[in-house]
């Protein structure tokens, strides 16, 4: 773990600021995928598929989603967790290898398109686009804030 010390680059709460955003896309993605399961925020409930184009549910009436989209969430989200609490490279990769996770799927949902079979994990328009732009801010991220992981370990 790393103390704060002056020369520490972004430590708070004994974590460093990679880690402290990998924990919080961590909790988002658990959230999302928990929130995901639950009529009234979910609309159209009723149709919610397992897997594929089939599944009409809505979360948030925008993001069309299934079981599978689901818990494809929540384990990513505990995965974040998990790499981020004790280690800020755990963080970073964490960030950076879903971040490009989550880009490639983007790239899927566009190739297929809404209403192929191939669309297993039940992608609209709007999810496509949203993992786009958060697979590109958790790449960004998980660069920009592990910088000075190695300069920070020499000085220790």
């Amino acid at each position: 773990m790393t103390t704060a010390s002056p020369h520490a680059h972004g430590v708070h709460f004994g974590r460093t600021d990679v880690q402290n955003v990998g924990m919080g896309v961590g909790i988002v993605l658990i959230v999302v995928g928990v929130l995901g399961f639950i009529p009234g925020i979910t609309t159209q409930y009723s149709s919610l598929a397992f897997f594929g184009p089939g599944s009409m549910a809505l979360f948030l009436g925008l993001f069309q989603l299934s079981m599978l989209l689901n818990i494809v969430q929540l384990a990513i989200g505990a995965t974040g967790l998990a790499m981020s609490r004790n280690n800020p490279m755990g963080a970073r990769n964490f960030l950076m290898g879903f971040g490009l996770l989550y880009i490639v799927l983007s790239v899927y949902g566009l190739i297929v398109g809404v209403g192929s079979a191939a669309n297993f994990l039940s992608l609209n328009a709007a999810d496509v686009w949203a993992f786009m732009i958060m697979g590109l801010g958790m790449v960004g991220a998980g660069w920009l804030m592990s910088r000075h992981l190695a300069e920070d370990a020499k000085t220790r």
